[in-house]
């Protein structure tokens, strides 16, 4: 069902319950020739019934409405045998971003920020930018639901830095691992997840309740200790330094792969300081953000984990890890807590 060439057309529905809004979307997406709004719909409930009705690729997705909100109706969408891909639409609010992640985790694809809230006329400024997330959510793979088993593993304290680089579908395959991770291992972990500002905060604190790592988005001049995690920032550039602990400098130079945050420097600099201690973790994402930063870790003799094509929502960034040859081991996004272990020496 997934649009693979030019010549296919993305079957596209558009649930808001607000009609601007919809003409909004509408008008952004017909104006590509590669994507049809096949529907519209003003609540969850008749998201479902044209969903079931018009079989679209994508729906776009509100969180907010009546009768029946964006979350609930993703919840019954995804329990159907061929489900579409979902994108959320949210605002620039803690509650929306709260709504965001949680959809995230129930298997939607990606999410669109309105840069001024329920009503954002000013959404067409990011017009190829919703193009381009509904094309990737078009050719995403959807069926990358794994069991969450907890690793109960008795081990050491390792002294090891991991950095996870991660852009569509990354976040409830970052709660995976992170929940997964024993805290008697005391790792240092740095997050680089493709989010903008104002999700970031929210992404550490939902992280911080469902694992046992303290988990903050990182402040410019942090320290990061054992059994700590850091989140980059939104639209900011995450480099570490070691200066007896490692400490956190935040940016704002220019993206790097077309991004901000990239992982490349994250990675970069923990290979320069802690060498072969680091372990880089590529996870699902368009694009080829942390191919760089591989060879650099790689090089200062540390290991690279990239996950599986299976389970990637888009498996961009870990293929063009792979394709470096500095990747050590691929896998399920339900096996890399343990492979993390199985390099560390832990098991």
């Amino acid at each position: 069902m997934l649009a693979q060439e030019a010549d296919i057309i993305i079957k596209t529905l558009i649930v808001d319950d607000s009609k601007f809004m919809r003409t909004i979307i509408a008008d952004i997406l017909n104006s590509d020739p590669e994507i049809e709004v096949i529907g519209e719909a003003e609540n969850g409930y008749r998201a479902i019934e044209l969903v079931e009705l018009l079989k679209p690729d994508v729906v776009t997705m509100d969180v907010e409405m009546p009768e029946m909100n964006g979350i609930n109706a993703l919840r019954e969408i995804m329990k159907m045998s061929k489900p579409p891909a979902v994108v959320m639409l949210s605002a620039l609010t803690h509650e929306g971003a709260d709504a965001t992640l949680e959809a995230l985790s129930l298997g939607a694809v990606d999410f669109i920020p309105k840069p001024s809230g329920t009503i954002s006329p000013d959404l067409r400024k990011t017009g190829m930018g919703i193009i381009e997330k509904v094309k990737t959510a078009a050719n995403a793979n959807i069926a990358t639901v794994a069991s969450r088993v907890k690793a109960d593993i008795p081990v050491k304290p390792l002294d090891k830095l991991i950095v996870i680089g991660a852009s569509t579908g990354g976040p409830p395959v970052i709660e995976e691992i992170l929940s997964n991770l024993p805290l008697n291992a005391r790792f240092k972990v740095a997050v680089v997840q493709h989010m903008p500002k104002g999700f970031t905060r929210r992404f550490a604190r939902r992280l911080d309740n469902i694992s046992e790592y303290n988990v903050e988005e990182a402040v410019d001049g942090d320290t990061l200790g054992d059994g700590q995690v850091l989140i980059a920032p939104g639209d900011h550039h995450m480099v570490l330094e070691k200066n007896g602990d490692i400490s956190v400098r935040l940016n704002k130079d220019a993206p790097i792969n077309n991004v901000r945050p990239s992982v490349e420097p994250t990675l970069i600099s923990a290979s320069r300081i802690c060498g072969s201690n680091t372990i880089a973790i590529i996870l699902t994402g368009m694009g080829k953000d942390g191919q760089l930063g591989v060879q650099f870790v790689k090089k200062a003799g540390g290991k690279v984990i990239a996950q599986s094509k299976e389970t990637s929502v888009v498996f961009g960034m870990p293929m063009r890890a792979i394709e470096t040859g500095c990747v050590d081991v691929i896998a399920h996004s339900s096996d890399i807590a343990k492979a993390i272990l199985r390099l560390s020496g832990g098991y």
